[in-house]
C-alpha cells in the first residue's frame, strides 16, 4: 500500500478513537457516575467473558497488573464486579458482573446500540456487517502484531 493510504488511516482511525473515548465517558457515566470511561471496556470484557482471569483481562487490554488490579478494585467498589476463587489456582480469582453490574452495563450497552442505530440509518445491513467483519479482522490483526515473536 501507498505511504499516502496509510496516512488516510491513521487519520480516521485517530478521529474515530477520539470520537469513541468521548462517547465512552457518557456511557460510563449511565453505567454508574462514578465510573471511569476506561473502565466501560472492561465491564464489556468480562461480561463476554464471565469467569476471566484479571491477568488475562490485563494481557488483552494491553495494561499491566497493578493498574488493571486498580481498575478492578474499582468496579468492585461500585458494586460492579465481583470476584470468587479460582479452583485450578488458589492465587488466581475469576471475575464476573454482579446483578446490578449486568444490569446496568446492559443499558449502557443498549443506549450505545441505539446510537449507532441512529448514526448509520443510511447505512445497508450489508455496510454495517462489512464494517463488523472488517473491525474484528483489524482487532485481531493488531492484537497479533502486538505479541512478541
Amino acid at each position: 500500500m501507498v505511504d499516502e493510504q496509510f496516512r488516510q488511516l491513521e487519520r480516521e482511525l485517530g478521529l474515530f478513537l477520539r470520537r469513541a473515548q468521548a462517547a465512552s465517558a457518557s456511557i460510563a457515566r449511565d453505567v454508574h457516575p462514578d465510573l471511569e470511561p476506561a473502565a466501560y471496556a472492561l465491564l464489556a470484557l468480562i461480561a463476554a467473558t464471565p469467569g476471566v482471569r484479571a491477568s488475562d483481562l490485563a494481557m488483552t487490554i494491553g495494561v499491566g497488573r497493578g493498574t488493571m488490579s486498580r481498575q478492578l478494585a474499582r468496579l468492585g467498589t461500585l458494586g460492579l464486579v465481583s470476584r470468587r476463587p479460582d479452583p485450578d489456582d488458589y492465587r488466581g480469582q475469576l471475575l464476573e458482573l454482579t446483578d446490578e453490574g449486568s444490569r446496568r452495563f446492559e443499558v449502557a450497552q443498549q443506549a450505545r446500540r441505539a446510537f449507532l442505530r441512529q448514526a448509520m440509518t443510511a447505512w445497508s445491513e450489508d455496510d454495517v456487517v462489512g464494517l463488523a467483519t472488517r473491525l474484528e479482522r483489524l482487532n485481531a490483526d493488531l492484537a497479533a502484531a502486538r505479541r512478541p515473536h
